[in-house]
């Protein structure tokens, strides 16, 4: 009985979650830089070395397959050494990223842009996982906002990132972006400092009969519509996103509109976070997220309807908040679903099955780009929106779970 009330204690310090919650928020700042510096430039110079202009967006789909081949290693070492000890790890690749990127750049190698991508993407495996160390702390009625206000980092890692690109894409002319690289692993640095102020209790020692069997876990119906929900969010997001920057150069738009536009985008990502909390919690997690969904399709039906620069931009921002009220519902469904010493299999996994998603939407886009239409991949949007909006419905319709 002692060995299952200690964690609970942890798990419902209020105090101590909103602290790392603000301390996480701006290591989130400053790590997310990380994705919005290789999704604004990875296609474009994928497009000039890749040999096949297919492959414009491999370098966005290795970071995505780091991504999703980090998470269980995060929780590994989250379960094994601490939640801290294993971000630590995640920065240190987030330095290397973009060390060996910028090398990839001045050497004219896309191989070697390969690797650094992936690992920018085990860097983002870790500071995904943000989100949940805001999490681990706090009480059930707090968790949402916990997880609202480290995402609200986003919204300057959204400046950040983007002025980054345009302030440095051409400091070491002929070689586009080089720069932008060097930019990227000076944040990544300084988010391994801030990071060293969290204070995440590691959970006491627990026999293994006490969690429950992973496979048990999964075939609880609010966690099988968290995971349909983050994957539909998260994968679509992300092959909008991906494509978008290379499909506005090809409609003859500049590199600074198309950066200009992810600029947007993730300040629409994470702009939201600020009250996305209060809302779920005042009027439902299911009922935002289903929001979430529905803005997610406006976008679509924005990216169908024209090219023009008010088109791309506007579909961005409608992507980016239905990202973020969908992704945040799921999120927040998923730390209902486990027990304290169940929580970082649980959350390894729901994220292990989010990016294996979004390396089939990454790299599916840019085949679709290329040889079918800007429109074609937007049209992908609606089937995924019907299936995840039911399941969610279905969720509601069963009535109020009980308890984990």
């Amino acid at each position: 009985m002692s060995a299952i009330a200690e964690p609970l204690q942890h798990a419902f310090d209020d105090r101590l979650a909103k602290r790392n919650a603000l301390v996480l928020a701006v290591a989130q700042a400053l790590a997310g830089g990380n994705n919005t510096v290789i999704v604004s430039t990875s296609s474009i110079i994928g497009a000039v070395l890749a040999p096949d202009k297919g492959l414009a967006t491999l370098p966005i789909t290795c970071m995505v397959l780091g991504m999703w081949f980090g998470t269980l290693p995060v929780g590994w070492l989250a379960r094994n050494f601490g939640r801290r000890f294993a971000l630590q790890v995640g920065s240190f690749f987030g330095i290397a990223s973009g060390l060996i990127s910028y090398t990839a750049v001045m050497s004219g190698s896309f191989w070697l842009l390969l690797f650094g991508t992936f690992c920018g993407g085990l860097y983002a495996a870790a500071h995904q996982s943000y989100r949940f160390a805001a999490a681990d702390t706090a009480s059930e009625a707090f968790r949402p906002k916990a997880v609202s206000w480290v995402l609200a980092g986003g919204v300057f890692a959204a400046l950040i990132g983007p002025q980054l690109v345009i302030f440095t894409k051409d400091m070491l002319s002929p070689h586009l972006f080089a720069a932008s690289f060097l930019g990227q692993s000076a944040c990544a640095l300084l988010a391994a400092i801030v990071l060293m102020f969290v204070k995440v209790p590691p959970l006491p020692a627990v026999r293994a009969s006490q969690g429950r069997p992973l496979g048990d876990i999964v075939l609880v119906p609010r966690f099988m519509v968290a995971v349909a929900c983050g994957v539909a969010s998260y994968g679509l997001m992300n092959m909008v996103m991906t494509s978008a920057p290379l499909a506005m150069v090809g409609c003859g738009h500049s590199v600074t509109d198309a950066t200009l536009g992810i600029q947007w985008h993730v300040l629409a990502m994470y702009a939201p976070s600020f009250f996305t909390g209060s809302l779920i919690s005042r009027f439902g997690v299911k009922r935002i997220t289903g929001i979430g969904l529905a803005l997610i399709g406006a976008a679509a039906v924005v990216g169908i309807a024209g090219t023009s620069v008010a088109h791309f931009w506007t579909g961005l921002v409608l992507l980016g908040l239905g990202w973020n009220l969908s992704f945040i519902g799921a999120t927040t469904m998923v730390t209902l679903c486990h027990r304290p010493e169940e929580r970082n299999k649980v959350q390894a996994f729901n994220d292990f099955l989010i990016f294996g998603s979004m390396a089939v939407t990454s790299f599916s886009s840019g085949q679709m780009l290329a040889y079918l239409s800007w429109q074609a991949i937007n049209e992908v949007a609606f089937p995924v929106i019907v299936v995840a909006g039911g399941l969610l419905i279905w969720l509601h319709v069963r009535g109020r779970p009980s308890a984990v």
